[in-house]
């Protein structure tokens, strides 16, 4: 596929045949199936306004103006936690090309960029997810903390659902249940497997956010064979901000086993999408030692009469009577092409057929023999 990088700031209107539509943070899409159209990949290191473009863990469109919002999961080690806003021209054939057109800096409670790990450990951000609010004109994003156990070494941060303005402005935090904060024990949260994922709904009256993986009173974390992995999604009011209410969502097994067999392996969920009607499209990626492609399910689901659990402590000791109901849309295994680390999902431009499309992104993690992927998809009603 030939690749055309332009990247510069420039007042651009959305390429080919797909028109730009309104999204009203309750969509009601009905989904069939999903097609892929394309793939793009964007260089490796990659500088753009003395930043190197990577790590990009959440997408968001804002439909009134054609912008998408990629968030980087760089703990402000290469360069500052940031965003990145981009152009993507695209038709009904194919991703011509990507356009960054702005980065910005996420600025902490004081005002200032995060630290890194060396200058202060426990306020290091681990940005993961990213979605744009049109109703208040503010962005919101999370952090999975940070949780290091090991002797006298201890480094405990708890994760983190963030207001901010567009220009990265600091603005509010989201007060988290009990069950999403760290400790040095194994309770709460597994270290690097917290809030990945995250939506609104109902016409942005509703944010959704996801554990990547079990956290430690649910349950063991997936593993090759079914073992009752389960995670947690969470639903937020955002006017009070409060935590109304969770849901039990159980992985599918470990696709591949690892090489050697007790290497590091893993599945979870980087991200989910609100398509309406309480229904979700939730990605599961999964990744074993041994095998450089990451393995991505995109899977329907529906809460409508799913069991609220956020009073329950353990889903190991009390089992969700109705857990969160899934249906497979996609295994990427099936399209024969390289699929790299997946993390991000929205929606983008509406087809000439009147179809809408989603585009994912993959985070490279800044390594040589990863890629920054962006695929696109169409929704077939």
């Amino acid at each position: 596929m030939k690749k055309n990088f332009l990247f510069a700031t420039l007042t651009v209107i959305l390429f080919g045949c797909a028109s730009v539509r309104k999204i009203t943070g309750d969509e009601k899409i009905t989904i069939s199936q999903i097609k892929m159209i394309g793939e793009y990949d964007v260089p490796h290191n990659f500088l753009f306004n003395n930043t190197t473009v990577g790590g990009l863990s959440g997408i968001d469109y804002d439909s009134s103006q054609g912008l998408y919002y990629l968030i980087s999961d760089d703990r402000s080690a290469i360069n500052a936690a940031r965003y990145y806003t981009a152009k993507i021209f695209l038709n009904e054939k194919k991703i011509d090309s990507v356009v960054f057109v702005n980065v910005t800096t996420l600025l902490g409670k004081n005002g200032k960029p995060y630290p890194n790990s060396k200058q202060d450990p426990v306020h290091t951000p681990d940005p993961e997810a990213l979605r744009y609010n049109p109703v208040t004109n503010q962005m919101i994003w999370t952090s999975e903390g940070e949780r290091i156990v090991k002797g006298k070494d201890i480094v405990l941060e708890n994760p983190a659902i963030i207001l901010i303005t567009p220009d990265g402005k600091y603005i509010d935090t989201f007060p988290l249940p009990q069950n999403l904060l760290m400790h040095a024990t194994e309770n709460g949260p597994r270290q690097n497997g917290v809030l990945e994922g995250m939506t609104f709904a109902d016409h942005f009256k509703t944010l959704y956010v996801n554990v990547e993986e079990p956290i430690y009173e649910d349950g063991p974390r997936a593993d090759v064979i079914e073992n009752n992995a389960w995670i947690r999604i969470f639903k937020f009011d955002v006017a009070s901000k409060k935590n109304i209410a969770q849901y039990a969502y159980k992985l599918d097994p470990v696709a591949y086993p690892a090489t050697p067999a007790d290497a590091f392996k893993v599945n979870g969920i980087p991200d989910i999408l609100s398509i309406g009607n309480h229904q979700l499209l939730v990605l599961e990626r999964s990744f074993s030692t041994g095998r450089l492609p990451c393995t991505i399910k995109i899977f329907l689901t529906d809460l409508t009469g799913a069991t609220d659990i956020k009073n329950i402590t353990s889903l190991k000791e009390t089992p969700a009577a109705r857990p969160v109901t899934k249906k497979l849309l996609l295994n990427m295994d099936a399209l024969g092409i390289y699929i790299d680390n997946v993390e991000g999902i929205t929606f983008g431009p509406t087809l000439p057929n009147g179809h809408r499309t989603l585009l994912l992104v993959a985070d490279n993690n800044f390594a040589v023999f990863e890629k920054t992927q962006f695929f696109l998809f169409e929704i077939i009603p």
